[in-house]
């Protein structure tokens, strides 16, 4: 039997509680380079890394650690690491497209007060994890699920977050002494803003458009491709 004890109630939230929380979602951002010199107190960035630790967890392994980068000298040498890798991604589209990647700003690593690394620690919780017996990429599932606490956390803060995917992860473990068994999943550029595109930056500048939500719901089964 439950222990009654820890149980609380779950009734839903009020109307401007719900609101608040649509409101979080819907107007999350990913900021580029609009990030403000301010910075980032302590207890502000201590709220947000709580928001992240409370997410879901396979087996309740909180496999996550948070490297907090806020030295401007290591900033600068994850950003060269970054320039690489990203003369290599525009390397990769052609024409028009080429043009529209190069245009956009990408400048948050160097302009965010501060930068944090989320891992993954697979070895956490020992060979056998609960709920993760056969899908071993649950812990993945797991930290990205804090990374999107983390994000709708600082929107309600009115900071803005940035998630800079373009990198070897072989120069970010180097620069940040990152052992070979640790997964990165995230590297965050984490300010305040004055500014938030109201729609979606790639979407603004003609990348790519919202899908409809019909066009991606299958009723009962899967029924062919949206």
């Amino acid at each position: 039997m439950p222990n009654t004890s820890a149980l609380a109630q779950a009734a839903p939230f009020s109307e401007s509680e719900r609101d608040a929380v649509y409101k979080a979602i819907y107007t999350r951002r990913d900021v580029r380079d609009q990030f403000l010199p301010e910075p980032l107190p302590n207890e502000v960035l201590l709220r947000l890394l709580d928001a992240a630790h409370h997410a879901p967890s396979v087996g309740f392994v909180q496999p996550w650690n948070f490297i907090v980068i806020r030295s401007s000298a290591d900033r600068e040498r994850i950003w060269k690491a970054f320039s690489g890798a990203n003369e290599e991604a525009a390397a990769m589209f052609s024409g028009e497209r080429q043009s529209t990647y190069q245009s956009l700003k990408l400048e948050g690593i160097r302009k965010a007060p501060v930068n944090i690394c989320v891992t993954c620690d697979r070895t956490r919780g020992g060979d056998v994890v609960l709920g993760r017996t056969h899908n071993k990429s649950m812990d993945l599932y797991s930290t990205v699920c804090a990374i999107q606490n983390l994000w709708l956390a600082a929107r309600a803060e009115g900071v803005g977050m940035g998630w800079v995917s373009i990198f070897h992860d072989a120069d970010l473990k180097r620069i940040l002494a990152i052992p070979d068994r640790i997964e990165i999943v995230g590297y965050l550029c984490l300010g305040y803003v004055d500014q938030l595109y109201e729609r979606p930056e790639l979407e603004v500048k003609g990348w790519n458009q919202r899908a409809l939500l019909d066009d991606l719901i299958f009723d009962g089964k899967w029924q062919g491709d949206p």
